[in-house]
């Protein structure tokens, strides 16, 4: 049974810092591409940034770019998504999510398989 389970949110003023985790289990983990999504109230879900399976490859979306940095640690089955700078407009939930495909080489093109359960992070202006 795959698992995958976020942790990290919280509140923070803008301009602060959070950095969300992702631990996975369940699934032969360094075989994924794994990606951050998240979804305000009222909005779809928007894709943020993803990492290839071995942690060379990286894939931001353009409002988080030079704030936001996704890492993974394969011996802990975990990803990382620091955040620094955040925005009222980073206010979401947050959703870490493995790829359907193994050893996919495009990260945009990314089809997320198995989802967490979501961490909420709210910015105050």
């Amino acid at each position: 049974q795959v698992q995958l389970v976020e942790s990290g949110g919280g509140l923070v003023q803008a301009g602060g810092s959070l950095n969300l985790s992702c631990a996975a289990s369940g699934l032969t983990f360094i075989s994924y591409n794994i990606g951050w999504f998240r979804q305000a109230p009222g909005q779809g879900r928007e894709f943020v940034a993803a990492v290839n399976w071995n942690g060379v490859s990286t894939y931001y979306t353009d409002s988080v770019k030079g704030r936001f940095t996704i890492s993974r640690d394969n011996a802990k089955n975990t990803v990382y998504l620091q955040m620094n700078s955040l925005e009222p407009e980073d206010t979401a939930a947050y959703y870490c999510a493995a790829d359907s495909q193994v050893y996919r080489l495009n990260l945009r093109l990314m089809e997320p398989k198995f989802w967490g359960q979501g961490t909420q992070v709210t910015v105050s202006s």
